[in-house]
């Protein structure tokens, strides 16, 4: 009798692994290394790297770029049952910009303490004049988002 391989089912690779994903192919193009997926109903419908100097756009942030991307999907600026995953704390811009699509979840990797909205710098979502305030997940893949940024920093000095 000849013995069956063991066949397991693929590894799916999880929304966070995709923008981590996202994030190195922007340091690839010679981005700031962020990226960034929203998730629907179970399913990635958006996902972006940073595209700043490429677009010549200082607002072509990853978070951003999804949101339009989903946006143009969902076929609504209100972006209500979706969730954010992103490998860097999303700057005041981008935490604004959140807000404002009502995106449900943001689950971000690294903090960023120059440059954050979210638990440093502006803390946006604690401000009395933000009206949305998504449910915050941080630290996922941290030490996975700071090596890609490490990295590409320690390259470029």
């Amino acid at each position: 009798m000849k013995k069956v391989a063991d066949i397991s089912a693929p590894k799916v690779a999880t929304p966070m692994e995709i923008a981590l994903e996202e994030a190195k192919s922007a340091a690839l193009r010679g981005e700031v290394p962020i990226g960034a997926v929203i998730v629907h109903e179970g399913k990635i419908i958006a996902r972006a790297g940073n595209r700043t100097r490429e677009l010549n756009d200082v607002t072509a942030h990853a978070e951003v770029l999804v949101i339009r991307q989903a946006g143009e999907a969902l076929k609504s600026e209100r972006l209500l049952d979706c969730d954010l995953y992103v490998t860097l704390e999303p700057c005041a811009m981008c935490a604004a910009a959140i807000s404002f699509a009502r995106i449900r979840r943001l689950y971000y990797g690294a903090a960023d303490p120059k440059g954050g909205g979210v638990e440093y710098g502006p803390r946006f979502y604690t401000q009395p004049t933000c009206h949305h305030v998504p449910e915050i997940y941080a630290g996922f893949s941290e030490e996975k988002s700071q090596k890609i940024l490490r990295d590409f920093f320690r390259d470029k000095r």
